[in-house]
């Protein structure tokens, strides 16, 4: 970064450290001691859609990579397209799982940022429940290095509702497990995510 940068309020984007997925299981453990929310084995990775041989072959690679872990039990990976045109990628673990879990999101993501498309990866996903059917994600901003929670409230009607109460109560119990993105404008809803 140059003194022209600095003079112009210009900063050098954070670079993405994969390595921070590592901390999941422990905040899975915190999430469940201090909130009630346990892990419900499933996870995804988002990333802005590739098109053609290339896309066809990403996938081979991925379901070749992940088909190879033998604790997976056979559970296939899922590929989904949102309303927005995003790509999902989905995949399953027993609940009791994490870390397995989250070797399988980084393997993801390491294999599509060494392929030459970091720029496509968006975020990656946990998804959480409590005991009374709440949902909760723990986000992953792949270009931020970053998680943030997101909470949705109910289904149908409210679909587009947040528990912006509960998402902060999880920022405050994880600050220490888990590198929070401290602006709360980047922590975008992911409405119907795959794996939540």
């Amino acid at each position: 970064m140059g003194l022209l940068d600095t003079i112009l309020g210009r900063s050098k984007p954070v670079r993405p450290d994969l390595d921070q997925l590592f901390a999941l299981p422990s905040a899975a453990l915190t999430l469940q001691a201090g909130a009630g929310f346990t892990p419900t084995g499933t996870g995804s990775v988002c990333f802005a859609s590739v098109e053609g041989g290339a896309f066809a072959q990403l996938q081979q690679d991925v379901r070749e990579l992940l088909d190879a872990d033998t604790g997976r039990g056979g559970v296939p990976v899922e590929f989904s397209r949102d309303a927005y045109g995003y790509t999902w990628l989905v995949t399953r673990h027993p609940a009791d799982d994490t870390a397995a879990l989250v070797n399988d999101l980084h393997a993801v993501n390491t294999l599509l940022q060494d392929g030459g498309f970091g720029p496509q990866l968006l975020c990656s996903l946990i998804g959480f429940r409590d005991a009374g059917g709440r949902s909760l994600a723990l986000v992953y901003l792949y270009k931020r290095g970053t998680f943030y929670p997101f909470a949705p409230l109910g289904e149908g009607d409210a679909v587009d509702r947040r528990d912006s109460a509960l998402e902060l109560q999880v920022r405050a119990l994880l600050a220490d497990d888990l590198r929070i993105e401290t602006d709360l404008a980047r922590w975008f809803p992911v409405w119907g995510a795959p794996g939540l």
